[in-house]
């Protein structure tokens, strides 16, 4: 990066360095207005910063704006951020004397040999590790803007106290937060979480539980008809399907390891500590029941590869913070599939994958917004979460790494990202509001084959490892719903569309003939309603409209008379009038040829 751009928001750092040091200035603005109450943390995130507070009520947006104000006050003042450090009995003592429980935890918990800094600012000092900036005044106050304000456990832990988050965003310019505002205002149009329960493809119900979606008709069919092309895509590469049981016995996840490695994040039947009794864990992976698959007989080399796959449904101990709509959620189904190979196989294979999940992202619409990261392993960090050992893992990371090279991805690496079993790749996507999440993973896996003995006879008669990939096709079903209706704003294509055609008769002498028709295409496969409301027909395309139907087809009389139809295309608009054939060969080359209209 050149000397000019270090100092501007092209470089990530300073970035994250201006945004954290907004949420000081955040944290500094509700003392001065709100003295009594405590803080907890506050630090830059992706799109901006947030600060948790322990207070008596939810802020409100008048709240909001007299913390902007008092913000840009702060800003005005150019005050300057002094670092110092204090050891460990003085540093508590410092915030129990200024009444912040919340810092006294966190110091704490901070290793006996950590070096416990604090920033202040004009009247005000908070713990912090930094960096941040030299001055206040370096922050632009006109371009500040606190976007919203919500609930959030004190550490995630829904057991702790509900803090309310304060969440936002700050740039150099005016301009660039107008922009950014504008940006918003149009995600907020295509959030899922919102245009998703309008448009009924999804609801929650509290007495379910968070985190536990039910998905409508219109959610429910786009779903199937995702899972049905993906397994007969699938299929024709040479996969075999399994349906393995949604539980097991602990005995199962700690041959696996994830007894060890994952216990927080199941769900458990009965009490793990108890060893008496039978104990048994919802699934949150299906590895090591389609494991099962191959070693229910002796397997050869020729036997491999062996492509498994499988719709699953997995269950996940999120925290309660984390859930959102159906990007994060508790219970989910996903297209997941694990391939035993031989080491030779290695490279094609992983390609193949790769390949595969592109082809799925592409045809929904989603690549092009697609970005890759090689989540590494943590040498600092192998004893509490990775298996293996460093040379394994060296060997594992070597191999798949000159494996992207050779198929030339573009990747980011993500250290301490890693499955505890080894490397992956993991195809990113960000939501409307730039969070990002995993859609694909391709996982290289050179440890679990033994721990189950998987072996296979080679061509010299000897017992042989395999090499194991998981991966995913499209990822999480309810996930990529959540993306395909940001993606569209709601408009999915006519393909996947849970309506494609919506007939509106004129007239009541038009219901018969459109009930007719649309009975002929129903007959061809296609999803078709008729509206046989009494109502006028503006008033029917209107609605057909707001539903994001892809064709309407409106029938008055001279249609009847002349034996045609007059579609109209939601983003095309009125297409003329045609004969039923000439309108199916249209319907049918957008459906066939999956079309993004």
């Amino acid at each position: 990066m050149s000397e000019e751009n270090i100092y501007t928001f092209e470089n990530p750092e300073y970035r994250k360095t201006y945004w954290h040091t907004c949420s000081h200035v955040l944290a500094q603005a509700m003392k001065r207005l709100h003295p009594e109450v405590k803080l907890a943390i506050g630090p830059s995130i992706e799109n901006g910063f947030y600060y948790d507070f322990d207070t008596p009520r939810p802020f409100t947006a008048e709240d909001l704006e007299a913390l902007e104000a008092e913000m840009r006050k702060i800003c005005k003042e150019k005050l300057k951020l002094e670092r110092f450090e204090l050891p460990r009995a003085e540093a508590i003592a410092f915030m129990e004397e200024k009444d912040e429980p919340y810092k006294v935890e966190l110091i704490n918990d901070l290793p006996e040999d950590a070096v416990i800094s604090f920033y202040k600012q004009g009247d005000f000092t908070d713990l912090c590790a930094g960096p941040h900036l030299d001055s206040t005044g370096r922050i632009k106050g006109n371009a500040i803007k606190l976007t919203s304000a919500t609930g959030a456990y004190w550490r995630g832990d829904s057991n702790r106290k509900m803090l309310q988050r304060i969440y936002g965003v700050a740039f150099p310019k005016k301009d660039e937060l107008d922009a950014y505002i504008q940006q918003r205002e149009e995600a907020l149009k295509r959030d899922h979480n919102k245009l998703g329960r309008e448009l009924e493809y999804f609801t929650t119900v509290d007495s379910i539980g968070q985190g536990l979606p039910i998905l409508l008709p219109k959610g429910a069919r786009v779903v199937q008809l995702l899972q049905r092309w993906v397994e007969d895509t699938e299929q024709a590469n040479g996969y075999l399907l399994t349906k393995t049981p949604l539980m097991a016995k602990r005995d199962l996840y700690r041959i696996s390891g994830h007894w060890d490695h994952y216990l927080d994040g199941m769900f458990i039947l009965g009490d793990p500590h108890d060893e008496e009794k039978e104990c048994f864990a919802l699934r949150p992976m299906t590895c090591p029941f389609q494991y099962q698959a191959y070693l229910n007989r002796q397997r050869s080399y020729r036997d491999l590869p062996m492509r498994l796959g499988e719709t699953s449904t997995l269950f996940r101990n999120e925290d309660s913070g984390e859930m959102h709509g159906l990007i994060r959620v508790r219970q989910f189904t996903i297209s997941e599939g694990h391939l035993v190979l031989r080491p030779d196989q290695l490279e094609e294979e992983f390609k193949g994958c790769l390949d595969l999940a592109k082809y799925c992202l592409g045809t929904l619409g989603l690549l092009d917004k697609c970005t890759f990261r090689f989540s590494q392993w943590d040498p600092a960090n192998p004893n509490n979460k990775y298996e293996g050992t460093p040379e394994q893992w060296e060997t594992a990371q070597q191999v798949m790494g000159q494996i992207l090279d050779d198929l030339g991805v573009e990747y980011e690496i993500g250290i301490d990202e890693a499955a505890f079993y080894g490397p992956k790749l993991d195809i990113q996507y960000k939501n409307v509001f730039g969070k990002e999440d995993t859609l694909v993973t391709i996982q290289i896996d050179m440890l679990l084959a033994q721990r189950f003995g998987m072996y296979y006879i080679d061509e010299n008669g000897e017992k042989a490892l395999p090499y194991i990939i998981h991966r995913t096709s499209m990822g999480c079903y309810e996930r990529t719903l959540a993306y395909l209706i940001e993606e569209y704003a709601g408009a999915l294509p006519t393909w996947m569309a849970p309506e494609q055609v919506r007939f509106l008769p004129v007239t009541d002498r038009a219901a018969d003939y459109c009930a007719e028709k649309a009975k002929a295409l129903e007959l061809q496969g296609f999803r078709v309603e008729v509206d046989y409301r009494n109502e006028k027909i503006g008033k029917k395309i209107r609605e057909a409209q707001l539903d994001k139907i892809p064709y309407m087809v409106v029938v008055g009389d001279r249609d009847i008379e002349n034996g045609t139809v007059s579609p109209r295309h939601r983003a095309d608009g009125d297409l003329g009038a045609m004969t039923m054939d000439e309108f199916t060969a249209i319907l049918r080359d957008v459906v066939d040829g999956k079309l993004k209209k």
